[in-house]
């Protein structure tokens, strides 16, 4: 049978081991909706191009801008989102701050992705 395009039972039979089995190792709720939260920041291409950038070097705001060929104001914005979702880490060195991967989490995760759409 096919509902709304998608292959389904041709009747309606519940596994109960399996649900029971499901529903011990569910994360909670608030922790799935993180997890949603984070992957909507990689829903945005400008964001995974300073990730890349990222990969290469520890840049500041005005390097990001040049490689990019986008303004400073607008770089900074997409910062801000990646700081606070603790994917890019910031340090002070005189009047200049540089931006780096938090750690070795947002690579896997950049990585993992491209190997999947590249399939």
């Amino acid at each position: 049978m096919i509902i709304n395009g998608v292959e389904c039972c041709e009747t309606f039979q519940t596994h109960e081991e399996l649900i029971k089995a499901v529903n011990e190792k569910m994360p909670q709720e608030d922790a799935l909706y993180d997890l949603a939260e984070l992957f909507k920041v990689f829903g945005d291409s400008t964001r995974i191009r300073i990730l890349y950038v990222l990969f290469e070097a520890e840049v500041c705001v005005c390097d990001l801008a040049q490689v990019l060929n986008m303004t400073q104001s607008a770089i900074s914005h997409q910062l801000k989102i990646l700081k606070q979702s603790k994917l890019v880490k910031s340090r002070r060195e005189g009047k200049s701050v540089f931006y780096s991967l938090a750690d070795g989490h947002v690579r896997t995760i950049i990585a993992q992705g491209r190997e999947h759409i590249e399939e």
